[in-house]
């Protein structure tokens, strides 16, 4: 990796979902002629696009995008090949660009690019196993409950809906006897690039009413028979995600739409809470309303 004069700036964009993100990048990349890196550990799959709220044809061709329909979901795509495939990819746009935007809501993808992680201890296979047969038998609550109880700082950052996160946490518990965040926080890998990072937020009610209304219009595009085309690879942890989760349960006749509907919108207003709890923990965070280009614009001359 070439090393590049640290006078290349990553701009960061994070935020909840539905906050208007996507917009924001796009008005910034159009200012200053560049790119948009995507950090939304969905929207790299092909096959999901309603549910992940990708931006449209039309967002696409504003503004040059990478990391969408990157993967498909059958292939395994971790945080870590993220943080490998982005940083090599940045060093190649770095050569074109003096300033670059990394923009998305998976926080864990975002600290990937802008700090790296520590090497993690290699679990005993025999706990993971074990562990993969208590969340087959007693379910992800009883996964939820053991974290809380080993590693409460993990717990309010990690994303509680999901499985595999939860047993990386618990096994390297299990393993080391010292809590998974303990490994999370010692070693920042210096980047050579210069970092800004923003964050989007609106008032609680305004943004709940966005997410609202966003499930509305996933409806109206085809969420539904996006969801039914994926049933087949409902197993893929991909697919372990709000929005397609309450809807297998509608195919499964466990819940009728309107409920599965109502619990989309209810589980998506949850995310964005943590969304917030976790970018809130970062105190490089700059806050701004969704749309204030000027302001940040400003802000980031000013560092040039």
């Amino acid at each position: 990796m070439t090393h590049q004069p640290k006078n290349k700036i990553l701009i960061v964009i994070g935020g909840p979902t539905a906050v208007g993100k996507t917009d924001t990048a796009i008005q910034l990349a159009n200012h200053y002629n560049t790119v948009v890196v995507s950090a939304d550990s969905r929207q790299f799959f092909r096959e999901m696009s309603i549910g992940t709220a990708k931006p449209n044809a039309d967002e696409l061709a504003a503004a040059k995008h990478y990391f969408i329909d990157s993967h498909s979901i059958t292939e395994s795509f971790s945080v870590g090949d993220f943080e490998k495939d982005a940083l090599a990819l940045l060093d190649d746009l770095f050569k074109q660009h003096d300033v670059v935007i990394l923009a998305g809501g998976s926080g864990l993808y975002i600290k990937a690019i802008c700090e790296g992680f520590d090497d993690l201890p290699t679990a005993d296979p025999a706990i993971r196993h074990r562990l993969n047969q208590d969340f087959t038998e007693k379910g992800i609550h009883h996964l939820q409950e053991q974290l809380k109880a080993a590693d409460p700082e993990y717990y309010v950052q990690v994303d509680l809906n999901n499985p595999q996160r939860l047993i990386r946490a618990l096994e390297v518990f299990e393993t080391t006897g010292k809590p998974f965040s303990s490994f999370r926080t010692s070693a920042i890998n210096k980047r050579p690039f210069n970092i800004i990072k923003f964050g989007l937020n609106l008032p609680r009610g305004i943004l709940y009413q966005r997410i609202n209304q966003r499930v509305d219009i996933m409806v109206q595009q085809g969420l539904i028979d996006e969801v039914k085309a994926l049933l087949p690879y409902r197993h893929l942890n991909a697919l372990n995600t709000v929005g397609y989760s309450e809807l297998f349960d509608y195919f499964d006749n466990k819940i009728d739409l309107n409920r599965a509907l109502e619990l989309i919108k209810q589980n998506t207003r949850r995310f964005a809470k943590r969304q917030l709890t976790w970018f809130n923990k970062d105190k490089e965070f700059i806050w701004v309303e969704p749309g204030d280009v000027e302001k940040m614009v400003g802000i980031i001359d000013s560092r040039i």
